[in-house]
């Protein structure tokens, strides 16, 4: 059976040392927050299935050999001829601050479709539907495509999770918000950052997970409230960190665990995706997350 099923763009992603307009080298690899989910998941042990579009070029080949060698299945992703696999360019502005340059128009993970879903649900129904706010972004039928995901999870008794992931880039809080909320009715786990929490509105969702970075993250049910601290380490890279909570928020779903120690999870999850530069490669096994009890400093023999 499987865990969990996303869905998303995965595209190719630079990253350069410094100014892309100053020229020099940068390090090529793939990243996409569904796909981040979807890594971090299965390295926790997790069956994990990504679907999702790449075109016929040598970066999809990239994209799905990826996620394949994470052990993702990507049985049910396409791939077009119609289309280039999108890319996405990230620069240090300083050493705390990394802008993001997409190139993603049209792009071959723009045309996900509603086909893709069933396809994807044919294979087998998931213990947990998780979509972002970012696809819906991307294009009419990625729209319609994360609004079937989510009408056949809820029918088919699967867990829906919804990260709202607000990309400025992509459209405003305004236009996420009409998008996004109607989606709520038949969402189980909203997750979102403080100041993404607004474009969610005031629908009721029987639980809400804040993401506060690094101050923790809070969860919210009709029960009560969980709030938990987040892990000191030595920060390389918060890009990611986000999809990265997620993965461990989901895995404490499915491994039974209670909301507060969910959130530990995911806490822990982040901590080590923060500690290695780039948007996966740092996320840890189930047997890694037990190297944040050592002391600072510990070297293991």
């Amino acid at each position: 059976m499987t865990d969990v099923l996303t869905l998303g763009e995965t595209m190719g992603a630079f990253r350069a040392a410094g100014p892309f307009r100053l020229g020099g080298t940068a390090e090529l690899t793939v990243a996409g927050a569904e796909s981040n989910v979807a890594i971090g998941l299965a390295r926790l042990g997790h069956a994990v299935r990504w679907t999702g579009v790449t075109g016929a070029d040598e970066i999809g080949s990239l994209v799905r050999r990826t996620l394949l060698a994470e052990q993702v299945d990507v049985g049910a992703a396409r791939i077009t001829p119609d289309a280039a696999t999108g890319l996405i360019l990230f620069e240090p502005r300083t050493a705390d601050i990394t802008r993001v340059l997409y190139y993603r128009g049209r792009s071959a993970g723009s045309l996900l479709s509603t086909e893709d879903v069933r396809r994807s649900f044919d294979a087998g129904v998931p213990r947990i539907v998780h979509v972002t706010g970012i696809t819906p972004a991307l294009s009419e039928s990625a729209l319609a495509a994360v609004t079937e995901a989510i009408h056949l999870g809820h029918e088919a008794g699967s867990t829906v999770s919804l990260d709202v992931n607000f990309r400025s880039k992509l459209w405003s809080p305004k236009a996420a918000g009409k998008v996004i909320q109607p989606l709520l009715a038949r969402v189980d786990v909203l997750i979102a950052s403080d100041d993404e929490l607004p474009i969610a509105g005031d629908h009721q969702v029987h639980e809400v997970v804040l993401k506060h970075g690094a101050d923790g993250a809070t969860a919210r049910t009709p029960d009560g409230t969980w709030t938990a601290a987040a892990h000191r380490v030595t920060v390389a890279d918060t890009t990611g960190a986000g999809d990265a909570f997620v993965a461990g928020y989901l895995s404490g779903h499915l491994d039974g665990l209670g909301p507060e120690a969910r959130l530990r999870r995911g806490n822990a999850v982040a901590a080590f995706a923060v500690a290695t530069p780039g948007d996966w490669q740092g996320l840890p096994t189930r047997a890694d997350l037990e190297l944040l009890d050592l002391q600072a400093g510990s070297t293991v023999r």
